[in-house]
């Protein structure tokens, strides 16, 4: 399944729109990233730069399941604490990449990877399978 690049993170995750259904394949999986520096045009984040094409290359294999990529702003906007994307979704670090799922009706986070882990192609490949 393709990566969601115009994705519209709600304001928290009981918001996301999943299925109603309790399995692996209704997983989303959001990838919480730097956005691009205004003269580079790259992440301005040096892990975001090296975690990127780990990402873009699980998440585009066959039968991989969806996900979306989110911007957290640029930097002085990520350092805020009060960036919603720390507040409402307790992301702390990027690039931080989360499985959401539905549990028992309520939608939960069921997996992350943050920073370096996301390079480990084991523990990626682990987190997509919901390992």
């Amino acid at each position: 399944m393709p990566i969601t690049t115009d994705f519209k993170l709600p304001a928290s995750p009981q918001n996301l729109a999943l299925s109603p259904g309790e399995g692996q394949s209704d997983a989303l999986f959001v990838a919480f990233i730097s956005g691009d520096d205004v003269n580079t045009k790259q992440p301005w984040c040096p892990d975001v730069r090296a975690a990127l094409p780990h990402v873009k290359a699980a998440f585009s294999a066959d039968g991989a399941p969806e996900a979306a990529l989110w911007s957290v702003g640029q930097r002085d906007e990520w350092r805020q604490n009060t960036n919603p994307v720390r507040t409402k979704w307790n992301v702390h670090n990027i690039p931080t990449v989360v499985r959401y799922q539905r549990v028992d009706g309520k939608i939960q986070e069921t997996g992350r990877l943050v920073e370096g882990e996301i390079l480990n192609e084991r523990k990626l490949s682990a987190l997509i399978k919901g390992q």
